[in-house]
């Protein structure tokens, strides 16, 4: 979907507009304060279950026996498909909500904790084949940090496998909504988003940044591009959104990458 479509990074099966919002609230991001009603959307939507876990799975491949960090992991859905296909999994999220029912989901299969991305995380050096980072690096506003923590635990040769807000459809929706020029393509900025599930809302807060800075970031943190990706839906998506596929058969909401660690 181009960006315009895009509501709160899938936590809705509809392709209707965001509100963007000029606010200072007192906590954004409180993923502890709707973690069930967001896992219950995140699982079966169009965005999350048919477009944007498929593709970071496809681009994952063949994980038998592979070491991998899931980062930002959530309620697990990633961490548990990765299990299924045979990965050796450890996963980390902010927050302790989201990583209660991560615990439910997995039990005893996966090591997870309780850590912030940006921040020194619990992994000795060189320790993962593989990390994973759905969806969460857009939430920070310098990945310098946050990249060289997860360049220093892979081994030399293994991937960074992220998924981020795609920079053109988020600039495409500010422009739609008349925000050019608050928002330039160019600047890396902060915009708010209202997200609404099951009743309730929850005020989320992003950095868009353009694609030359993604770049800059990841090569300046020692990592090699190998994969940029731009992907289509999983095939069963025509089935179960047909209204929306028929519409919009592909879409910009995401863009993908595979590093790797040089």
């Amino acid at each position: 979907m181009t960006s315009d479509e895009q509501q709160g990074h899938a936590t809705s099966t509809g392709l209707t507009s965001p509100s963007a919002v000029s606010v200072d609230p007192p906590k954004v991001n409180d993923y502890n304060g709707f973690a069930e009603t967001y896992t219950a959307e995140n699982e079966t939507n169009l965005i999350n279950g048919h477009y944007e876990r498929p593709a970071m799975l496809a681009l994952a491949g063949d994980v038998a026996g592979r070491r991998i960090l899931d980062a930002g992991c959530g309620s697990g859905p990633l961490s548990a498909a990765l299990l299924d296909r045979g990965a050796i999994v450890s996963g980390f999220d902010a927050s302790a909500g989201m990583l209660e029912l991560a615990r439910r989901r997995l039990g005893e299969s996966a090591d997870l904790q309780v850590a912030d991305l940006g921040s020194p995380l619990p992994y000795p050096d060189d320790t993962f084949d593989d990390v994973v980072a759905s969806l969460v690096l857009h939430y920070l506003e310098d990945w310098g940090p946050a990249l060289a923590e997860l360049r220093r635990i892979l081994k030399p040769g293994g991937r960074l496998i992220a998924s981020v807000d795609h920079p053109f459809a988020i600039n495409l929706m500010h422009r739609q909504a008349g925000r050019e020029a608050e928002y330039n393509y160019f600047n890396t900025t902060n915009w708010t988003e209202e997200w609404t599930m099951g009743g309730q809302t929850a005020l989320m807060s992003f950095w868009h940044r353009p694609l030359h800075a993604m770049i800059e970031a990841f090569t300046a943190a020692g990592f090699r591009i190998t994969v940029i990706s731009e992907p289509e839906p999983d095939p069963a998506a025509r089935e179960l959104f047909p209204e929306a596929i028929a519409a919009k058969p592909r879409f910009l909401c995401f863009l993908f990458f595979v590093l790797q660690a040089d």
